[in-house]
């Protein structure tokens, strides 16, 4: 089983949505390692798992199918159980919950930030079985 690592440094508020252009509509990853940063607001967000990527590129939805609202409500829920289950090692397996995500539900990360969030929890819970609750993940 692959180590899952999530880093998240999400520290001030990001204002400002990255327009997305046409040619950005299908979603398509080239690397293993994902890595969304942006130094003027300080965060970044990194994403090691081998899996994902071709996960990503087979089944997530073009960008223009989500709005941020839908996003950021599907994340705050599924970062909340994420972090009680980073803070429960005896019940859940540690090697899947690593630790733990620093997202707050009224920092504005921005559309492409909450995107890459919730493909990756989407991935996590079909591809280790696992159900963060509130939502059930679709393809």
């Amino acid at each position: 089983m692959f180590i899952v690592s999530l880093v998240f440094g999400l520290l001030f508020s990001c204002n400002s949505n990255k327009n997305i252009s046409a040619k950005d509509e299908q979603p398509k990853l080239e690397s293993d390692t994902v890595r969304i940063a942006n130094d003027e607001i300080e965060y970044e967000v990194i994403i090691i798992d081998p899996a994902f990527t071709n996960w990503f590129n087979s089944n997530a939805r073009p960008r223009s199918f989500y709005s941020q609202s839908f996003l950021e409500a599907r994340n705050i829920v599924w970062v909340t159980e994420w972090n009680r289950r980073v803070i429960m090692p005896s019940q859940y397996n540690p090697n899947l919950y690593e630790m733990q995500i620093n997202y707050n539900a009224s920092t504005n990360y921005g559309f492409e930030v909450n995107y890459m969030i919730y493909n990756y929890l989407t991935f996590f819970q079909l591809h280790y079985n696992q159900r963060l609750g509130g939502y059930t993940p679709r393809r």
